[in-house]
C-alpha cells in the first residue's frame, strides 16, 4: 500500500479523498490543512491531521504527497516537498504561470525527485481509447478538434482571486488534452472572451497546430445540466464525439479517473513507467493559456 499525504483539505482535496477510499493500491494516511473547521471536518475519516505541511513531514511515514492546495501555492509547496526528498503529485496546474510550472520543474529535478502534474483526463478509459484511435490512423489525418468544458455554476467568488482566470483554471484541462491526444503543438491561440459579466465566465480559444489541424477549446462556468467535457474529433477517415463527462455519470468518470491517476503515480515512483503529466507538459498548458490571453 503507497502511504500517500494530502496537501489541502477544501473541495478538491476532499474529492482527491472521496475517490481513493477504495483504492487498493493507495491510501491517504495523513493531511496537512491551515484551516481548523477543515480538519475538524475529517476527524473520523481516519487520517492523521496535521495544521501545516512541516508538522506532517516531521510525523513521516509517506511515500510520496498530492498537493491540493490553492493554485497560488503550488510553486512553494513543491519546493517545500522536494527539499524533503518527497515524490510529488501536484494538482494541476501546478502554478498560475508557465514561469512558475518552470521553476518548479526544475526545483523538483534538483532534488532528483520525482513530480507529476494530475491532468486526470489522461486516466479516462474513453479519452484512452480515443488517443489509441488516432494513434493508429483509424480517423485518419486530423482536421479539427472540438474541446467544451462547462461548469454547472460559476465558484464562489473568492475562488477567483488566485484561479489565474478562465483561461488558467479550466482551459489548461483542454490545452493539455490536445496536446495529449494529437501529439502536436499550439502554432497560434486566438481567445474571445464573453463581457456579460463582471468575472468572464466564458471563453472560446481557436487553435492552430504543429501538424497542421485545429481545435477549437469552449469553456464555461453555467450550464443547466451540470458540469460536462466532451471531445469531438473529425479526421479524413473517420470523426469521433466522446462525451467522457456527461451526467447522470460524470462524477462516477471524475473520481475513478484521479483513483486511477493516483495509482498511477504510485506505480511510477514504486519502479514503474510513468503515464501521467511532466511537468514539462504543465509548462507547455500554461503557456498556451498565456499565449490564448494576449489574443483575446
Amino acid at each position: 500500500m503507497f502511504r500517500l499525504g494530502l496537501v489541502g483539505a477544501g473541495r478538491m482535496g476532499r474529492v482527491h479523498l472521496r475517490a481513493l477510499s477504495d483504492s487498493d493500491a493507495v491510501h491517504v494516511v495523513a493531511v496537512a490543512e491551515p484551516s481548523e473547521a477543515a480538519r475538524a471536518a475529517l476527524r473520523d475519516a481516519g487520517v492523521a491531521l496535521h495544521a501545516d505541511v512541516a508538522a506532517m513531514l516531521r510525523a513521516g511515514g509517506l511515500d510520496g504527497v498530492l498537493i491540493a492546495a490553492p493554485s497560488t501555492l503550488h510553486l512553494s509547496l513543491v519546493t517545500q516537498l522536494a527539499a524533503a526528498g518527497l515524490p510529488i503529485l501536484c494538482e494541476k496546474p501546478c502554478g498560475v504561470t508557465a514561469d512558475q510550472a518552470s521553476r518548479a520543474a526544475a526545483i523538483a529535478a534538483r532534488h532528483n525527485v520525482k513530480l507529476q502534474v494530475a491532468y486526470w483526463r489522461r486516466f479516462v478509459p474513453a479519452l484512452q481509447r480515443l488517443r489509441r484511435r488516432i494513434v493508429d490512423g483509424e480517423l485518419g489525418a486530423l482536421y479539427f478538434l472540438a474541446c467544451y468544458q462547462w461548469d454547472g455554476e460559476p465558484p464562489p467568488p473568492e475562488f477567483h482571486a488566485g484561479s489565474g482566470g478562465i483561461l488558467v483554471d479550466m482551459g489548461v484541462h483542454e490545452f493539455d488534452q490536445i496536446r495529449w491526444l494529437t501529439g502536436q503543438e499550439f502554432s497560434r491561440l486566438d481567445g474571445a472572451v464573453a463581457s456579460v459579466t463582471a468575472e468572464p465566465e466564458s471563453a472560446q480559444v481557436l487553435c492552430s497546430l504543429s501538424g497542421g489541424s485545429t481545435a477549437l477549446v469552449s469553456l464555461g462556468r453555467r450550464f443547466p445540466f451540470g458540469d460536462v467535457c466532451r471531445v469531438a474529433v473529425f479526421g479524413s477517415r473517420d470523426a469521433e464525439d466522446c462525451r467522457f463527462l456527461w451526467p447522470p455519470g460524470g462524477e462516477l468518470v471524475f473520481l475513478d479517473a484521479l483513483r486511477r491517476q493516483a495509482e498511477a503515480f504510485a506505480a511510477w515512483v514504486s519502479g514503474g513507467v510513468a503515464t501521467g503529466a511532466t511537468a514539462a507538459d504543465a509548462v507547455a498548458a500554461l503557456a498556451a493559456a498565456e499565449q490564448a490571453g494576449k489574443r483575446t
